[in-house]
């Protein structure tokens, strides 16, 4: 056969192929897992709500104009990157040695084709960086001064380090080194726990699901540490049926190949998103003593947005354009109203 290749990889995308002449655009996001309810001011929270709408609104214009998963990933992630309320682009956590380093993926479900970018320091918008290396070299992952030298190459926007620090980013940093060298436990849950990251999910009109992740990395983090959102399969994962973003302690994320395995149970087990996710986040992950949670969307629309810690910066859109935000854990966030999707018709 002349293109067995193109066999394999729609098999490697994980379903069979169906019609998507009905498919109502869908976009969910994610600002990092583990909340921390009593750090949080009513000011602050307004802002974390106001961002995340407008990251959902940026995405969905995207979606409405026809415009592909991967567009509405990168335009809800761009947003969430220039806000500094997020560990992602500006307001970026400090690594031990005081930089930010910052990690970026993005992939496209329909082609399994990806792009991520790791300990990049001076790029404004690591996404899009991500999004260059899967579109425009033969690789999928850059790293450090190299991906600073294509960034160049390609005219994507640089900036002085300065531009991502933040005085609370500062000071997180300055009481981890206080605690690190009189050799006591990080007290702030935020450095303890190794959360923040941003995230997105989207499938298109023509049913073409996507995932990107954007991450400042863990607070107080040494010797070029990177973490599960940069790594495809890990933090960051999508096929023809199954899109993920996670956010939480990124080494268990890539011990369990996370994002990976959820879309694995679902394309090839033909599990339900929902328990797939569950059954990751909130029961292996646990398990080997990791937290955290995730955005996932199936092919036919189906949002799941697991997650085991107190709250999670997360939201939704759908076709009436209604953005759905919320914080912690108990409030609703409009995905338990949602109708369960009409199977697929069976092509076997």
């Amino acid at each position: 056969m002349k293109f067995p290749h193109l066999l394999l990889a729609s098999a490697l995308a994980g379903v069979a192929s169906t019609s998507h002449a009905a498919v109502s655009p869908v976009l969910v996001i994610h600002g990092g897992a583990g909340v921390i309810r009593h750090d949080m001011t009513p000011v602050r929270e307004t802002a974390i709500r106001l961002a995340m709408t407008r990251a959902l609104q940026r995405g969905h214009a995207e979606l409405v104009a026809g415009k592909s998963a991967v567009d509405a990933v990168t335009a809800a992630i761009v947003v969430l990157e220039d806000d500094s309320n997020f560990n992602a682009g500006t307001g970026a956590v400090f690594t031990h040695d005081g930089k930010n380093e910052l990690d970026a993926a993005i992939m496209d479900g329909n082609t399994l084709n990806a792009g991520s970018v790791a300990g990049v320091e001076h790029v404004k918008n690591p996404i899009v960086l991500a999004r260059a290396v899967m579109e425009k070299t033969p690789y999928v992952m850059l790293s450090g001064m190299g991906a600073e030298a294509f960034a160049r190459e390609q005219g994507i926007e640089l900036v002085d380090p300065s531009y991502f620090r933040t005085e609370q980013r500062w000071q997180q940093l300055q009481k981890a080194l206080k605690e690190d060298a009189a050799k006591r436990p990080h007290a702030d849950e935020e450095t303890a726990k190794h959360f923040g990251t941003v995230g997105a999910v989207a499938l298109d009109a023509q049913g073409h699901l996507a995932a990107g992740t954007s991450t400042g990395g863990m607070n107080d983090k040494r010797w070029g540490r990177i973490g599960d959102s940069p790594v495809i399969g890990a933090g960051t994962y999508a096929n023809s049926g199954c899109a993920v973003s996670g956010t939480g302690w990124g080494e268990f994320y890539l011990r369990t190949v996370a994002a990976y395995e959820i879309c694995m149970k679902v394309t090839q087990m033909r599990v339900p998103l929902k328990r797939a996710t569950a059954d990751v986040i909130n029961q292996e992950i646990p398990s080997l003593g990791g937290d955290g949670g995730a955005i996932a969307l199936d092919a036919q629309g189906q949002i799941s947005i697991p997650f085991n810690t107190d709250g999670m910066y997360r939201g939704w859109i759908g076709a009436d354009g209604v953005p759905h935000v919320a914080i912690y854990g108990g409030e609703d966030d409009g995905t338990a109203e949602l109708p369960e999707p009409v199977p697929a018709d069976s092509t076997e």
